[in-house]
């Protein structure tokens, strides 16, 4: 091998049963957040939740490789603006209407407007909102209730002489207490 050349390791993630290889981003920026605070094994277990140990060490082998391999990208003039540059180029030189729709759908699709959904338009409302406008839907479907109120009086019983007598008593007292 020369010593210019480098040995790098493909980016494959293929489902295997034990899943060590499958591709675990979100565990793996939760590891370069977690990096930020200790560089522990066992607490890097903890904070992610991995199961062992390996699984960190293995994670940080993934991303080491995926940066190996951007790396490696760039070194050969593989970068956005090299992709979109050339997607534009097949756009402004093809006579093809369906090689300019093409390219134009990748780059719409790659900002994420590629298609409307209306539930993204209903996102921007809050979610009281929401829970209000779906309760005035099941409002109109449920039938008034039923039951009859009942009116009734309610009599309050007289207070004897003597509880009354040393109710007044105990203010007098208390109002003594605070002079």
């Amino acid at each position: 091998m020369n010593e210019n050349e480098t040995n790098l390791k493909p980016v494959i993630f293929v489902k295997g049963e034990y899943g060590y290889h499958r591709n675990n981003l979100f565990q793996q920026n939760l590891l370069l957040r977690a990096l930020q605070v200790t560089a522990n094994p066992e607490e890097l277990r903890k904070m992610v939740g991995f199961k062992n140990v390996a699984e960190v060490y293995r994670t940080l082998d993934k991303i080491a490789i995926r940066k190996e391999y951007h790396e490696a990208l760039v070194r050969h003039g593989l970068d956005f603006d090299y992709i979109l540059e050339k997607i534009k180029g097949v756009c402004d030189t093809t006579e093809s209407d369906n090689a300019k729709l093409k390219g134009l759908q990748i780059i719409m699709k790659s900002l994420g407007v590629d298609t409307y959904k209306e539930n993204e338009a209903q996102s921007k409302q809050s979610w009281e909102e929401l829970i209000k406008e779906q309760m005035a839907k099941e409002q109109t479907q449920i039938e008034a209730p039923t039951t009859k109120f009942i009116k009734y009086e309610v009599n309050t019983p007289e207070i004897p002489e003597d509880v009354r007598k040393k109710k007044e008593e105990e203010q007098e007292t208390g109002k003594s207490l605070y002079e």
